[in-house]
Order: structure tokens, then C-alpha cells, then sequence
């Protein structure tokens, strides 16, 4: 009887052969499973997960809204600062370098703290001393200078010939942008912003400071209310893993999906 052949089972070839999964991803299953099997087998995991729950939703909105706000703020940063206009590209220049010289915790207490309520004051607008749209502007600012580099580098990178070409055609310069530059500098770019997005997930976590129930808000009250440290931090460390591993998988799948030939074509 022939032997089976790496990355087989029972003669059919696997989807990935196993000779050819790296370590760390059957380590990470182990210890998923391992985990996995002491939650369903404990009633005090399963309280603490139940508790959390609401700081899990908290997370996945204030992640989603600040990266909204990152995206818009790093879209604009990035044709400001490559206009024309030496005001407008001074003024871009201005808000990339110093919102990343400024530590992003720094940035969001001085935005929850001065910014928000000086806004608040003007405008007579409440709900800018909502702690939640205080988080989502701290995060979304800080993270938009980050991604206006990675806008900058993605629209640079589409040769100059196309612009010309583009231009000579008829097509405006808003349609040159929208039409041709735009749907090809999405595709370079999505990788840093699908990685972006995965740090700014972790990143919310600072919203704690400023008294935002999110995830990791949601397990000091736990431990303050239960003093079970090791339960909570443990459930609180993995449904952060689990949420992280979703949007990366996500971000693969989008990234599959503009790679699908005609994606973005423009149709006049």
C-alpha cells in the first residue's frame, strides 16, 4: 500500500496542505481550542462574557465611526496636499505632522478635554460633550494624518501618463480623480488601510480613559466588580484576538474582490 502524500487525508487533497501551514497558525488553534473548551465548561466565563457583551458593541461602533472620520480627514488631508495651492498644501502639511508628532492618547484628552467642549461652547451643540463623540473625533483626527501618507503614496503612484490621457479625452480633473486615479490608488492602498483599521480597532481601547464603556472599560468594571482579574482580562485578550483576525480576514476578502478584473472600470 502506497503511502498518503503530504498536505492528503485519506486521498484527497486538502485546501492547504498541512505541510505547508506555518507553526504559529497550529499553535494559535491549539490554544484557541484549549480556550475555547474552558469557556464552555465555565460559568464564570460565561457571566464575564455576558457582562462584556455591551463593551464589545461599544468597540466595533466607536472603531467603525473613527475610522469613517479617518477616512473622510486622510482623503482630504491627502488632495490638500497635493493642490496647487501652496496655502492648502501648507495647511495639509501642518495637520499630517503635527497630529503624528503628538502621542495619540495626548491628542485624545486634548480633544475630549479642550477641543470638544470649546466646540460645544461656541456652537451650543451638546452632544459635543458626549464622551463617545469625543472618542470617535480623538481617534478619527489622530488616525486621518496616518492615512493621508497612505492616500498620498497610493494616488502618487499612478503614472502621470493616465492623468494626461484622461484629461486630453475631455474628463474633467474631478472626473480624472473620481474615474481613474481614485479606483487604482484604492487598490494599492487597501493592504496599509485594512492594516490601519486593525490598530485602530486595538487602539480604541484608550477611549477608557476618557470613561467610554468599551471593551476594555466594560472588564475594569468587571474586575471592580467581581475582582476576578485573571477571568476577565483572559476573555477580554481573546474577543479583542477574535475581532482582530475578523477584520483581517475581511480586509483579505475586500482586497480579493478589487483584484476582480473590470472592479472600478469606468463606465462613461
Amino acid at each position: 500500500m502506497s503511502p498518503v502524500p503530504p498536505g492528503t487525508a485519506n486521498g484527497r487533497a486538502l485546501p492547504i496542505p498541512l505541510d505547508r501551514v506555518p507553526p504559529w497558525v497550529l499553535v494559535l488553534v491549539a490554544a484557541g481550542l484549549v480556550v475555547l473548551s474552558r469557556l464552555a465548561g465555565s460559568e464564570v466565563y460565561r457571566e464575564t462574557l455576558r457582562f462584556l457583551a455591551a463593551g464589545v458593541s461599544t468597540t466595533l461602533f466607536l472603531t467603525v465611526a473613527s475610522f469613517a472620520v479617518a477616512l473622510v480627514a486622510g482623503l482630504v488631508a491627502a488632495l490638500l496636499r497635493l493642490s496647487r495651492s501652496v496655502l492648502l498644501r501648507t495647511v495639509a502639511v501642518l495637520y499630517v505632522e503635527v497630529v503624528r508628532g503628538v502621542p495619540l492618547l495626548v491628542l485624545l484628552l486634548y480633544i475630549a478635554f479642550v477641543v470638544t467642549p470649546w466646540l460645544a461652547d461656541v456652537t451650543g451643540v451638546r452632544w459635543w460633550r458626549d464622551n463617545v463623540v469625543r472618542a470617535v473625533m480623538g481617534l478619527g483626527i489622530g488616525y486621518g494624518a496616518y492615512l493621508a501618507e497612505v492616500y498620498r503614496a497610493g494616488i502618487e503612484a499612478i503614472p502621470r501618463g493616465q492623468v494626461e490621457a484622461a484629461l486630453s479625452l475631455g474628463l474633467s480633473r474631478a472626473q480624472t480623480l473620481r474615474h481613474v486615479v481614485l479606483p487604482q490608488a484604492l487598490r494599492i492602498v487597501l493592504p496599509p488601510l485594512g492594516n490601519d483599521f486593525v490598530a485602530l480597532l486595538k487602539d480604541s481601547s484608550l477611549a477608557s480613559v476618557i470613561s467610554v464603556t468599551e471593551l476594555t472599560y466594560s472588564g475594569n468594571l468587571n474586575v471592580a466588580r467581581t475582582f476576578r482579574s485573571f477571568e476577565t482580562y483572559n476573555a477580554v485578550a481573546l474577543l479583542y484576538l477574535c475581532m482582530t483576525l475578523a477584520g483581517s480576514a475581511g480586509v483579505r476578502l475586500l482586497e480579493r474582490v478589487t483584484r476582480a478584473p473590470g472592479w472600478g472600470a469606468f463606465t462613461p
